[in-house]
């Protein structure tokens, strides 16, 4: 059986700006309504934390509240309670949007495409916060919204790799130096990322080469991101976050920041603050450098700057 959070408050009805300060607060926390007044919440919620502030917010106002800790009676009012925190709805119009778009991606512009995949990411996002109870309907939105990822990748981004399961192997980094390193051409961040990763951190005189067509990659040159290669996506990593664990690199919190913005950009998953800008940064490089050298040039200094952004305390 769960704990619940039970808030209970008697509001003024003027001034008015309390209300709002509390709906909104109450809204932010994900709690349920019992009643006008009553409100409910897991005492286990990421959130829970809020409402006790809340009441002590709603006290330092001059009016009543009370946060109790309490259990349900029985099956039936436990269930009753869960029921308040019933997310199907809002997976639902998720997987229609979904739909719309898998219908149009024929005509959508690359850009629209990249807006609309960031909005339904945030959107699903912002729903898996308040489910504190994740069932099927998760499972099925967060399905959709790869198999979407997954399409978008294909059209816009032939060759992208499938995730593998393997186990990710220490090396050293003594044994790659002066190698050439090959990747499929038109670089995006995951590759640009890489590329800056081998060149700052592992191989102090590489040489790039960029592949139209990753099935004739030179057989002494080490691939990476694309199916076949040396260095790929392993379940959930993508390439980044491979090569960082393979040379004992991914124990550096700001490589592990910048590694987590890589994988969002690249595949989704956790929203990042800076993952936007940095996606708007790279495709405006992408643009303006037509030629791959010349592109990760330009590129290296801005993930050197990335890099020390992320190791600076918040």
């Amino acid at each position: 059986m769960t704990d619940w959070l039970v808030l209970a408050a008697a509001l003024p009805a003027h001034p008015s700006a309390l209300r709002v300060r509390v709906w909104r607060a109450l809204k932010a926390t994900g709690a349920g309504t019992l009643r006008e007044g009553v409100y409910l919440l897991p005492q286990s919620a990421p959130t829970a934390g809020a409402l006790w502030q809340l009441e002590r917010t709603i006290a330092d106002a001059g009016a009543d509240a009370h946060l109790l800790v309490v259990a349900a009676r029985d099956a039936t009012q436990e269930a009753a309670f869960r029921a308040l925190f019933d997310r199907s709805a809002l997976y639902a119009e998720l997987l229609q949007t979904i739909k719309e778009t898998r219908s149009a991606l024929g005509s959508a512009s690359e850009a629209a495409l990249h807006k609309t995949l960031r909005g339904l990411d945030q959107q699903f996002a912002a729903v898996r916060a308040t489910d504190f109870f994740p069932a099927r309907p998760a499972e099925r939105a967060a399905a959709a919204l790869t198999a979407l990822r997954r399409e978008i990748e294909a059209r816009l981004s032939p060759g992208e790799p499938t995730p593998k399961a393997a186990a990710i192997e220490p090396l050293p980094v003594e044994d790659f130096q002066g190698r050439t390193w090959a990747t499929r051409r038109r670089p995006w961040v995951d590759r640009l990322a890489t590329a800056w990763l081998v060149q700052r951190f592992i191989d102090r005189s590489p040489r790039f080469v960029w592949l139209a067509d990753p099935a004739r990659c030179p057989k002494t040159a080490l691939g990476y991101d694309f199916d076949g290669a040396r260095f790929s996506h392993v379940g959930e990593r993508v390439t980044f976050e491979v090569v960082a664990r393979s040379f004992g690199l991914d124990a550096d919190p700001a490589l592990q920041r910048l590694g987590q913005i890589v994988h969002f950009i690249d595949v989704g998953g956790v929203p990042v603050d800076e993952a936007a800008g940095i996606e708007a940064l790279v495709r405006g490089l992408q643009a303006q450098h037509p030629n791959d050298d010349t592109l990760l040039t330009a590129a290296l200094p801005v993930f050197d700057t990335l890099y020390t952004a992320m190791k600076v305390p918040a």
